[in-house]
């Protein structure tokens, strides 16, 4: 894929971004209490417009035992099809600071692939929520180490459980990517993603959480197949006037990792993110097919 391709659409994907998060709030909403807001937030297909900023900070990775950072930048635009139908949509844009896979590799910075999912599900906010639709990577990698030059296509579901008077918030997201196109240099691909999440909130905003991503590459050999994360953390809704902000911060360890001594995913880690939630601007508002 050439480098003008990739800027165009990394090009179009903000600005479907900046469409979907351009628009005036309004006051009636923002009477919502943390609480509710903060169990608005962990659903992954709840009609809110919210942009996440997810540091991943990864230790011991690679033969050299470094630090492997990533930024998620997240939006998420809600788009309402009906009265009962929502279309969910979630962009994950990573900035990668990836060191080297060999001992005399040098640290490579730059994008890697942006991944765009769309979920379908019932406008209601509580009980049972699902959610289903295709996801689409795009090779929009500034470097070969930092991705995959093939496009990829597949599925994804979520379902949580979502009470009105409980504290609990649960649920699933999964999703497996197949690489759909070709390329001279790199291999074909089957990702498989499972991120189980857990969430305990308390009055006031603030929340226990864990939340960590399973992954498997479906090519590689069986001992170098799964990442299993294990750990949790703590989040909290803020408030700095009329803007909610919604901080969080886990840490996990890995109790599986590929058995690769040169491309070795870190032993432990830690992530935290901050997300801006416009409580105050209803699926209606925001979009509308």
């Amino acid at each position: 894929m050439s480098r003008g391709i990739k800027q165009r659409v990394v090009s179009l994907i903000f600005g479907i971004v900046l469409v979907g998060t351009l628009v005036e709030p309004l006051p009636a909403a923002e009477q919502q209490s943390a609480e509710d807001l903060a169990k608005k937030v962990q659903n992954p297909v709840a009609d809110l417009i919210s942009v996440p900023f997810q540091n991943n900070f990864n230790f011991d990775v690679g033969p050299e035992d470094d630090l492997q950072y990533v930024l998620n930048i997240q939006p998420v635009i809600p788009i309402s099809l009906s009265k009962s139908l929502n279309l969910i949509t979630r962009t994950i844009v990573p900035i990668i600071s990836q060191p080297g896979f060999t001992p005399d590799q040098d640290r490579t910075n730059g994008l890697g692939d942006i991944q765009f999912t769309a979920f379908l599900s019932p406008a209601k906010s509580e009980g049972l929520i699902w959610g289903v639709g295709p996801i689409v990577q795009f090779p929009t990698n500034t470097d070969d180490r930092l991705g995959n030059d093939r496009w990829g296509l597949g599925a994804s579901a979520v379902g949580l459980r979502l009470s009105k008077g409980s504290p609990w918030v649960y649920g699933a997201l999964v999703n497996n990517v197949w690489s759909v196109s070709s390329s001279g240099s790199d291999p074909s691909y089957s990702n498989f993603l499972l991120q189980p999440f857990v969430n305990y909130n308390f009055p006031g905003g603030f929340y226990l959480v864990s939340a960590p991503i399973i992954t498997a590459d479906w090519k590689a050999d069986s001992g170098a197949r799964w990442t299993v994360p294990l750990g949790g953390g703590v989040g909290k809704i803020v408030r700095f006037g009329r803007l909610p902000v919604n901080f969080q911060r886990q840490a996990f360890c890995n109790v599986a990792t590929p058995d690769n001594a040169t491309v070795r995913t870190g032993r432990c880690g830690f992530n935290s993110s901050s997300s801006f939630p416009s409580e105050a601007v209803p699926v209606e508002r925001s979009l509308k097919i």
